[in-house]
């Protein structure tokens, strides 16, 4: 997969999934259904591969500085997530320098992906900013609600 469109092809299905998979993860959180959350939080894991695939064939199509960077602040989240809620579990939702932190670095992922889709085209961007602000509405509802 060379070619420069089909990249972001990549780029755009990679986002879709990752919002649709963090919405998955709110709407779990509200439903109380953690194992419906968890299971779309693997999503979001698994996401990390195909974020690789188009990190390392950035070179090669001579991506700017800022693709890079969107790129990384994904992966910087999905390494950030996987220590706190998986390997150290730790109870960082409840101190507020940590979350405001947490979700200033989610968000930044969350839009640096949204910049990585968009390269796709205008429909796919139409797709993805409905759905960034879909995910963002609803991760402010569920910690208004859960305090997750």
């Amino acid at each position: 997969m060379k070619n420069i469109e089909q990249l972001n092809l990549l780029g755009a299905i990679v986002t879709l999934l990752f919002f649709t998979s963090a919405i998955g993860v709110f709407i779990g959180r509200l439903a109380n259904a953690p194992i419906f959350g968890f299971t779309m939080g693997l999503i979001e894991f698994f996401l990390i591969l195909p974020v690789l695939y188009l990190l390392f064939t950035a070179s090669a199509q001579h991506r700017n500085t800022l693709y890079f960077v969107q790129l990384l602040l994904f992966i910087l989240w999905l390494i950030v997530e996987l220590l706190f809620d998986y390997v150290y579990k730790l109870d960082f939702r409840n101190t507020r320098w940590i979350v405001i932190l947490y979700v200033m670095l989610f968000f930044s992922a969350a839009g640096g992906m949204l910049g990585i889709g968009s390269l796709a085209g205008k429909g796919w961007t139409l797709a993805l900013v409905i759905l960034f602000f879909v995910m963002g509405i609803l991760a402010f509802v569920q910690r208004a609600i859960t305090g997750m």
